[in-house]
């Protein structure tokens, strides 16, 4: 049986994006990983500032952007513009050849618009996961081309939907595990899971699902990490080779086998 090629799937999360120091750094690294490579990228701090620029206030429940009619055409420029070209721009000047992409580009992440329930969340989207278009990307892989994906999805029927960055790189990380041997890597400003916030250096080396229900139960995990570390799980026991959690400063280390950060097992 002919063994596939590996690809690393990478999301950046709000302190790389947020920071052009940081985001410069992280880029030179991840320009220099070896191999296929796709990049995912989120912005939200960037859209809010802009936003408030612009006055269109911010609204948040339960720490989820409701996305109005005004806030997704900022979300779109933002996302899909300003961040996604200067990290294109940044790419291609470290020799990356880069190629920035929505959701809606190629009809790459098709999505449904969340259903309203207790909550709307306006022009929220829920990836199709079994509808990505994995050929195009597997196509713009072997000519040695790295997609960077923006946090936009879209609807099919002429709309763009806000979607969790977190949940687009689980989701295409999964749907390319036919064609790659694929490692996604969840890159932010701690080393790891942390086994106590006061203590940096503390890291949880390994979390598979036993080991969640645990942490979750007695505490040690606090709601922001507590998504990140539910899509990690729900891709590995959905055949991804390996996922790991760790610092964006660590990328070389994190894509190795032997990763600096906490690694996800089923």
């Amino acid at each position: 049986m002919t063994q596939k090629p590996s690809l690393l799937v990478v999301k950046a999360g709000g302190q790389v994006i947020d920071n052009p120091e940081v985001l410069q750094k992280f880029l030179a690294a991840f320009a220099d990983l070896p191999g296929a490579k796709i990049l995912v990228h989120g912005g939200g701090k960037i859209a809010t500032r802009i936003g408030q620029q612009l006055d269109i206030q911010p609204n948040y429940i339960n720490g989820r952007r409701i996305t109005d009619d005004a806030t997704i055409d900022l979300v779109t420029m933002v996302y899909g513009g300003l961040i996604n070209k200067q990290i294109t721009a940044q790419l291609q000047a470290l020799q990356c050849n880069a190629l920035g992409l929505t959701g809606a580009d190629g009809n790459i992440i098709p999505a449904d618009k969340r259903p309203v329930k207790d909550i709307d969340y306006g022009w929220v989207g829920d990836v199709l996961e079994n509808e990505i278009n994995t050929n195009l990307l597997h196509s713009l892989l072997q000519q040695n081309i790295v997609p960077v994906l923006a946090p936009l999805t879209h609807d099919g029927t002429g709309h763009l939907l806000n979607t969790n960055a977190d949940t687009i790189a689980s989701a295409i990380a999964v749907a390319l595990s036919a064609h790659f041997t694929v490692t996604l890597l969840f890159c932010f400003e701690k080393k790891g899971i942390l086994k106590s916030m006061d203590n940096e250096t503390d890291i949880i080396a390994r979390i598979d699902r036993q080991a969640y229900e645990t942490l979750l139960a007695d505490g040690t995990l606090t709601d922001g990490i507590i998504p990140k570390i539910h899509n990690a799980l729900a891709a590995v026991d959905k055949g991804l080779h390996a996922v790991c959690i760790g610092h964006m400063d660590d990328l070389h280390a994190n894509a190795s086998a032997e990763p600096a950060g906490t690694l996800i097992t089923s």
